[in-house]
């Protein structure tokens, strides 16, 4: 079986993309309110191929409600998601796989009970053929399918460097080990585009530092395009090519970390006006 997880050719800096390049991700005027309250208002911005991008703002800027809307999870009442592409009122969530994307979660929505290789190999349920009743009698389909999906927990597995965590339940794990789990789940279904929800909230600095470099090695191994959604603006701005900046669920800017780090916008947005 030959490894995704092989070096790729180094990205081309952003710069040097081709604005006709397809992207991986584009957002057209998404709007979201909830019971008159503007959650985002004409939100539009793109993610190119083996890009990090992330999106930051202040508490209730609306950064988790535009995870919803890429995901699935929300109904943009106005605007577009792109992918693969594709555009979408409603992404379908249930064909997120499908259309070449993961996500990890804020908050873990794992499954206690269950090992760390069933939790992981839950990401390829999607890519399940063989019925119930051929798995109970083991016939050949079912049998080829959980060697594949053996095979890629596995690798992914070793790749984060938890393959001897494999068998323990996951709520044995202490937090930082379930977090990788929760990112292992995500990569097992091979996506194009992930989606990262606060990856290093409730990590200490060592398991930060960790779980940038394995970020970056996604970006720079798979050539893989994601999105970033962080508090930690030191880990923003050391890791992302671009960023957009939301508050009160407007764009306030837009553009390379060090563009953005001066933007006044941005300033007024995080320390207010004093």
């Amino acid at each position: 079986m030959t490894s995704v997880f092989r070096r790729l050719p180094p990205a081309a800096p952003v710069s040097a993309v081709s604005p006709a390049a397809r992207a991986a991700l584009a957002l057209e005027g998404i709007s979201l309110s909830f019971g008159g309250i503007h959650a985002l208002r004409d939100v539009s911005f793109d993610v190119r191929p083996g890009e990090i991008r992330a999106v930051i703002g202040p508490n209730g800027a609306g950064k988790s409600s535009l995870m919803n809307v890429i995901s699935g999870l929300y109904d943009a009442d106005e605007g577009a998601v792109r992918l693969g592409g594709q555009a979408f009122r409603k992404v379908p969530p249930h064909r997120l796989a499908e259309l070449g994307v993961a996500r990890t979660f804020q908050n873990l929505a794992l499954f206690p009970g269950l090992s760390v290789a069933q939790n992981i190999a839950s990401g390829l349920a999607f890519r399940r053929r063989a019925g119930l009743g051929a798995q109970v009698l083991g016939l050949p389909q079912a049998r080829r399918e959980e060697a594949r999906a053996d095979a890629r927990v596995q690798e992914v597995a070793g790749f984060l460097g938890i393959a001897a965590q494999l068998d323990r339940p996951v709520a044995t794990l202490p937090y930082g080990l379930q977090k990788q789990v929760d990112l292992a789940r995500a990569l097992a279904a091979e996506p194009q585009l992930l989606l990262l929800d606060e990856p290093m909230a409730g990590l200490t600095a060592t398991e930060k530092a960790a779980m940038a470099r394995q970020i970056r090695a996604l970006r720079d191994r798979l050539g893989l395009a994601i999105v970033l959604i962080e508090h930690d603006i030191g880990v923003v701005m050391e890791l992302s090519d671009r960023i957009a900046v939301l508050d009160h669920g407007v764009k306030i800017a837009d553009g390379a970390p060090e563009a953005v780090r001066h933007d006044p916008e941005v300033i007024r947005a995080y320390l207010g006006d004093a």
